[in-house]
């Protein structure tokens, strides 16, 4: 299973507004990616209520996981994005 380690752009951290936009992505993708943060349970990354419990700040370091390297690389770049901008 392909996965990459990110640290997350949005000054908000992994909240409301990022974490919609990412889960948006994610479920439009054809396979399933999720996000886990410090060796924590996997969350599954279309769904942004799942995404906000993981508590992510700007600048902490999430791991992307998922069945196909593409869509890790497309949710990893918007995990680093500064999506509240």
């Amino acid at each position: 299973m392909p996965s990459k380690t990110v640290l997350v752009g949005s000054a908000v951290g992994l909240h409301a507004r990022p974490a919609a936009i990412i889960a948006e992505a994610a479920g439009d993708l054809g396979s399933e990616v999720t996000l886990t943060v410090d060796g924590g349970a996997p969350v599954d990354a279309s769904s942004a209520l799942m995404i906000m419990t993981l508590g992510a700040a700007k600048g902490a370091s999430v791991e992307v996981a998922g069945d196909s390297e593409a869509d890790v690389e497309t949710i990893a770049a918007l995990v680093e994005k500064d999506l509240d901008a």
